[in-house]
């Protein structure tokens, strides 16, 4: 079984904006959540090609626009990433490409254009722009200067270089304009932070799912607990699925959490369930609201409910080898795979996305799919 071919053909995202707008946390952080979806989706950094050719970075010189030696350099670097891209998505399975660099001039998004044209692949453009001087400097701050640039650099100097490194790319940059010059193109540009967005042209179903994303994420810190219900009375029989309470150590657990909920002395947190009793039973502890989730039941095991792993090995061996070849496809007879689990939650991950502090009290199966997303995990590594 393979994943679903969301993208007919090839996608290159093509990130656009000064240095320190955030580009590659955007580029990892919906990589991340593509691969998660099922779409086979991967980064291209130019800066690490560059890093790559270049092995000691001297100072912001080198991306002076009239440094023609290595105007040369870079541009080889975006020409060697773009013929990793294409190999990414015609001979490596792979759907989508983000192609992380500056991209700041006409010409420049002009060669990437060509190269798509002539590949067959479509071009969503992202660009992330942010006139507030204090998180451009607390970008620097926390990113850029620890960055392999700066590994023998104090930090004041690092900022200085880095700060002038900006001024080099400021002088020629040409923003995406969806009025006048780039009326054609499909794009979103994320105004600070994602305060404000501008969408041209969204093409297709895939690149309506970048859209929602990126206008559901955030980037204020905030605490998110995922914890699994206390042991349910089905947990000490062995039996999986099912809609029993807790039992006496569960409802321990219970107590336990709350105690710890309390130590962290979290200011709003939102607590959530499944609309199971075990995590209900969990969450009433805390004296706390909780919203309910069916969302985040525990995976349907159809015919399998409220049976023991042995008796399903007795009762369904067929079933119970299919499943061991293949746990993230394998669907239970009329209940889920963990794929249409994950299918499932994804409502939840662009929820936890808006969110603040979240404690989720959830299920093991459910735990799992929403771990991937966080950890970064592939399918295969899921159950």
């Amino acid at each position: 079984a393979c994943g679903p071919q969301l993208a007919n053909s090839p996608t290159v995202i093509v990130m656009v904006g000064l240095p320190a707008r955030g580009k590659t946390y955007i580029s990892k952080k919906l990589t991340r959540y593509l691969n998660w979806i099922g779409v086979p989706t991967k980064v291209f950094n130019v800066g690490e090609y560059r890093r790559e050719a270049v092995k000691h970075y001297s100072s912001y010189d080198f991306f002076r626009p009239d440094n023609e030696e290595a105007m040369k350099v870079r541009k080889q670097c975006a020409m060697a990433a773009l013929r990793d891209v294409k190999l990414y998505l015609t001979e490596e399975a792979g759907q989508i490409a983000v192609f992380d660099a500056t991209n700041t001039t006409r010409e420049r998004r002009g060669m990437i254009l060509n190269f798509a044209k002539e590949n067959g692949f479509k071009v969503f453009f992202i660009e992330s722009v942010c006139n507030d001087p204090t998180v451009v400097a607390t970008n620097v701050m926390e990113v850029k200067l620890s960055s392999p640039d700066y590994r023998d650099c104090n930090s004041t100097d690092a900022m200085e270089d880095f700060m002038k490194r900006i001024n080099c790319y400021q002088a020629s940059y040409q923003p995406l304009d969806p009025d006048n010059y780039d009326r054609e193109l499909s794009l979103i540009k994320v105004i600070d932070v994602g305060r404000r967005f501008l969408v041209n042209r969204v093409q297709d179903h895939i690149q309506s799912r970048i859209v929602y994303y990126l206008m559901n994420i955030h980037v204020q810190p905030r605490t998110i607990y995922l914890c699994r219900h206390g042991e349910s009375e089905f947990n000490l029989m062995g039996k999986i699925g099912g809609d029993s309470g807790l039992s006496n150590r569960g409802k321990k657990f219970a107590l336990a959490l709350n105690k710890f909920v309390e130590e962290q002395n979290l200011k709003d947190l939102k607590v959530w369930t499944s609309q199971l009793k075990r995590t209900i039973q969990t969450a009433e502890a805390l004296q706390l609201p909780y919203e309910q989730w069916k969302a985040l039941n525990e995976i349907d095991a159809g015919v399998c409910e409220e049976m023991t792993y042995e008796e399903i090995r007795d009762q369904h061996p067929e079933e119970f080898a299919l499943r061991d070849q293949d746990k993230y496809y394998y669907r239970y007879p009329s209940g889920e795979s963990y794929q249409d689990l994950v299918q499932r939650l994804e409502p939840v991950i662009m929820e936890l996305e808006r969110q603040e502090n979240v404690l989720v009290i959830c299920h093991q199966a459910v735990m799992r799919c929403l771990l991937a997303y966080f950890l970064d995990k592939s399918a295969g590594e899921i159950p």
